[in-house]
């Protein structure tokens, strides 16, 4: 394994303190959800949104597929039950020049090559729309 980037990202006082990067190109005071401000899971679809596209920007490459511009819609819902507090995310991919086929079949791809997309299986539910239809099967 090749270490090709490391962040590094500094938090302080939870949900209700701040967080910054050392570069200082990320610095947000942070509140809880409905708050009026930056929240964790605000920052995770972000980052999960820009992950996939630029994973779906990379399969669509190898696979010789025109795209034009890749736009993904994340949501990153926090949920509480019996045994607490978790996330689940929807990305919502649209793809215009892509017939519905290969729309799917370039989403599905994607999330099984994206970084995001790894780390997140198995742990959160992730659903994918691909030009506005939910598909059968995020796994």
């Amino acid at each position: 394994m090749t270490i090709l980037y490391t962040s590094h990202a500094h938090a302080t006082n939870g949900r209700d303190g701040h967080a910054e990067t050392d570069t200082k190109s990320i610095s947000v005071d942070l509140t809880k959800p409905g708050a009026g401000g930056t929240n964790p899971e605000e920052l995770f679809a972000c980052g999960y949104a820009a992950c996939f596209g630029g994973a779906m920007q990379f399969m669509a490459k190898q696979k010789n597929l025109d795209v034009g511009q890749v736009t993904i819609n994340a949501d990153v819902d926090l949920n509480k039950d019996d045994n607490g507090f978790f996330i689940s995310a929807t990305l919502s991919v649209d793809l215009p020049m892509l017939d519905q086929a290969a729309a799917e079949d370039l989403i599905l791809a994607t999330h099984q090559f994206c970084p995001y997309s790894k780390a997140t299986r198995g742990n959160i539910d992730v659903t994918l729309v691909a030009n506005g239809k939910t598909l059968a099967k995020a796994a």
